[in-house]
């Protein structure tokens, strides 16, 4: 436990284009060895990608879309119970829900086949907005894994 009195969250400067944090929060998880500049123009390259892919929609709003359908709902947790570790279903806050939800979408987009990462990434985010993909498995797994421990949900305290 830490000594100190209370943790702080940082903040966070919105993305310069379109002035908005979960932009900005995605950029910064999609940055490698701090550089930022070239993770925006991969960002910003996805969204043009995505420009055409859906009639009717933004790139913006699809990328919100794609994140809504990716965020798990409910995932486990290890409990340690006497001499037993039990895994233990329990819901997830916002904070991590939107964390996970990124992490996913950046994580699986390097594991694409598409010759850029910006085209990787927008496959990615189209895959989400349509509800398939490697990040859509993902959270379909975490949340099976939690189906199939609700017995130990009486250990959550």
């Amino acid at each position: 436990m830490s000594r100190r009195k209370r943790t702080f969250k940082r903040e966070i400067i919105p993305d310069p284009v379109f002035k908005d944090l979960v932009f900005a929060k995605f950029i910064n998880k999609m940055t490698v060895n701090g550089q930022k500049a070239t993770a925006q123009k991969l960002f910003y390259g996805a969204l043009d990608e995505l420009k055409g892919k859906v009639p009717g929609e933004e790139p913006a709003a699809v990328f919100k879309k794609a994140l809504e359908n990716t965020k798990p709902s409910i995932e486990v947790r290890s409990r340690r119970v006497g001499g037993a570790t039990y895994q233990v279903p329990v819901d997830v806050r916002p904070t991590r829900r939107l964390s996970l939800a990124m992490r996913w979408l950046v994580e699986f987009s390097r594991e694409r086949g598409e010759k850029d990462f910006s085209k990787r990434l927008a496959a990615e985010i189209m895959d989400a907005f349509n509800n398939r993909g490697n990040a859509i498995k993902k959270k379909e797994d975490v949340h099976r894994m939690a189906e199939a421990n609700k017995a130990f949900s009486h250990y959550n305290w």
